[in-house]
């Protein structure tokens, strides 16, 4: 790396965090609580609410990008509108760097210190960070990355053939009982869900229990309230339309586990 480079990136980072600075207003807004009710309308009125904003920067030749910042339930996690699709069907998680290999954007935004988790939705990017990290100073490297990545007009995913999951698609196997859990999963719950910056996954519904997993993925895995949209809105809902269903578990990764572990322990 030469001097010259050196000092280019940082005026360049001085540069985005003064005009980060100067033009984001304040964005101590409240944050409405993560709670879904058992009926037609999931979320509080005027829930989806932008907290704040990044002005357009411009950067180089022909650089522009305007990029707005939504809060979500979780502290932990902000939702980023690139103004430009993410994704073009379903979503995707990204609990770890490791499985960040395939997404550009995904492993420039684990390459900022601090980032612990990246969600993709179809116009939205969903960033978590480590509880000792500060949005003051994320964001602007955040948002330096996002332009990067739609300036470079590299793939957002280098594997062609890697799409979202389909979790919820009704397949010709599907027990009846199954069928309708997927297509309220699909209408009814995960759009309330993916308005506050995460997703939710069927993965799978027990017959002699009546039991149906689902994993959080996003802002909503870790989100504090996780357990209370699962059990006093998805779970309702679900045992409401189909009486089957006896209750709703959350399906943990390895990274959710540990941090559950590392909670009970403290």
């Amino acid at each position: 790396m030469t001097v010259s480079g050196s000092v280019f990136r940082l005026g360049r980072r001085l540069r985005l965090i003064g005009l980060f600075k100067s033009l984001t207003p304040n964005t101590n807004s409240t944050i409405c609580p993560h709670y879904l009710h058992a009926t037609s309308s999931f979320l509080p009125p005027n829930h989806n609410v932008f907290s704040s904003y990044a002005s357009p920067f411009s950067i180089g030749q022909k650089r522009s990008m305007f990029i707005q910042t939504q809060a979500t339930p979780n502290p932990g996690s902000l939702m980023f509108h690139p103004g430009k699709p993410v994704m073009d069907v379903g979503s995707a998680d990204f609990p770890n760097p490791r499985s960040a290999m395939n997404s550009p954007l995904a492993k420039s935004l684990f390459a900022i210190d601090g980032i612990t988790r990246v969600f993709f939705g179809s116009d939205f990017v969903t960033v978590t960070k480590s509880e000792d990290a500060s949005w003051e100073f994320l964001k602007p490297e955040i948002f330096a990355a996002i332009m990067d990545f739609y300036s470079s007009g590299e793939p957002r995913f280098l594997d062609s053939q890697a799409v979202a999951s389909m979790d919820t698609a009704i397949r010709d196997d599907d027990s009846e009982i199954v069928a309708m859990i997927k297509e309220l999963l699909e209408t009814r719950i995960r759009p309330a869900v993916q308005d506050d910056g995460g997703d939710i996954v069927y993965c799978g519904f027990d017959p002699d229990t009546g039991i149906v997993k689902l994993k959080m993925q996003g802002a909503c895995s870790g989100c504090p309230s996780s357990s209370v949209t699962l059990k006093s809105g998805i779970e309702n809902m679900l045992m409401h339309y189909v009486p089957e269903v006896k209750g709703v578990e959350q399906e943990l990764d390895a990274e959710d586990e540990e941090a559950a572990l590392s909670g009970q322990v403290e």
